[in-house]
């Protein structure tokens, strides 16, 4: 569990899908060790934070409840009214707050959420959080960077012996340039309808606007098994195999790593797609 120190006080982190959380029961811990749900409970009941909340849900969540929290919204400023983070989330079918159990429980609040509380515990704990998690961020980013980078790298560095292969067993000695041309493209769009279910031309189409092409736009995990295949098919050429039958099992093979590094599954069907082979190129 990714955590950051804001004024010698531990905060949990919690990244889901392409949200970043910030466990809101640490941020209460800097005011009051011993009564974190209280202050949380406290937070809910007034009358702005239910309007944020409210207001951030229907910016945000598609299935947010708005009949539920119109009820809610009227309740507060009462003597009775209380609200407990998990009463909110069932009531509203809130995304914004997450109540976990277990060795990293507490509520967890999306950032912009998280940033409200802080500063309603203590202003200049939310600027030093602010500070800290950007800090985290930029340091993440630059990670990543690095590491996309060293995979385009590698990706470049096989596409020789790809080339290669592809000019010992698919290129007869007397063709033109265009012709030898043709045969390396047909050969790349191979890779890349094994790993990305579409051709070069096809990508270009669909993303009129964006610069490059698909490869630049590619994920770390898609570049590394990029190069991963781009090794695999040289291999397979060097045993001449059909092109037919080095797409499927490229496919197979993107797909298995595809899901091993990503932990999700990918599906990419390629028995009906038919890749257009050079008329020069060897069987």
């Amino acid at each position: 569990m990714p955590k950051i120190t804001v004024l010698n006080q531990e905060v949990n982190l919690y990244f889901a899908k392409d949200d970043d959380f910030i466990c809101i029961t640490d941020i209460a811990r800097y005011k009051n060790t011993s009564h974190t749900d209280d202050l949380i409970r406290n937070w809910l009941r007034n009358r702005n934070t239910i309007e944020f909340l409210g207001v951030w849900e229907q910016l945000n969540n598609l299935n947010f409840n708005p009949v539920e929290f119109d009820g809610i919204k009227r309740q507060t400023g009462l003597n009775s009214f209380t609200l407990t983070p998990k009463q909110w989330i069932e009531k509203t079918h809130s995304i914004g707050l997450i109540s976990k159990t277990g060795r990293y429980g507490g509520t967890y609040a999306h950032k912009d959420i998280a940033f409200e509380f802080a500063s309603w515990i203590s202003v200049e704990f939310k600027l030093y959080l602010i500070k800290e998690f950007q800090r985290l961020k930029e340091n993440e980013n630059h990670r990543l960077s690095l590491e996309w980078n060293l995979n385009r790298t590698l990706s470049k560095l096989n596409y020789r012996i790809h080339t290669d292969a592809i000019k010992t067993h698919l290129i007869p000695p007397k063709i033109t340039s265009t012709q030898a041309s043709e045969t390396y493209a047909s050969e790349a769009d191979i890779l890349n309808i094994a790993l990305f279910g579409q051709t070069a031309r096809e990508w270009r189409n669909s993303n009129p606007a964006l610069e490059g092409n698909i490869r630049d736009h590619a994920s770390m995990e898609q570049l590394l098994v990029l190069a991963n295949i781009e090794s695999m098919n040289a291999e397979f050429i060097h045993m001449t195999l059909a092109q037919s039958d080095r797409l499927k099992r490229l496919n197979q093979i993107a797909i298995r790593q595809i899901t091993l590094l990503t932990n999700r599954e990918i599906k990419l069907d390629v028995q009906n797609v038919h890749v257009s082979k050079p008329t020069l190129a060897l069987s």
